[in-house]
């Protein structure tokens, strides 16, 4: 198995950071859409 490269190291080094903060933000817009439903829920606003 030869070593990976440098260049191809910083490359996807740079897009695992980009899923990592592309899923992390994802996750908190779901939680504070869930959170939303849940007052609007507690207010009548909703239904089911």
């Amino acid at each position: 198995m030869r070593p990976v490269s440098r260049p191809r190291a910083l490359w996807l080094s740079r897009i695992g950071w980009l899923l990592l903060i592309w899923a992390g933000s994802v996750l908190a817009l779901g939680i504070v859409a869930m959170g939303f439903r849940w007052l609007m829920n507690l207010a009548g606003l909703t239904t089911g």
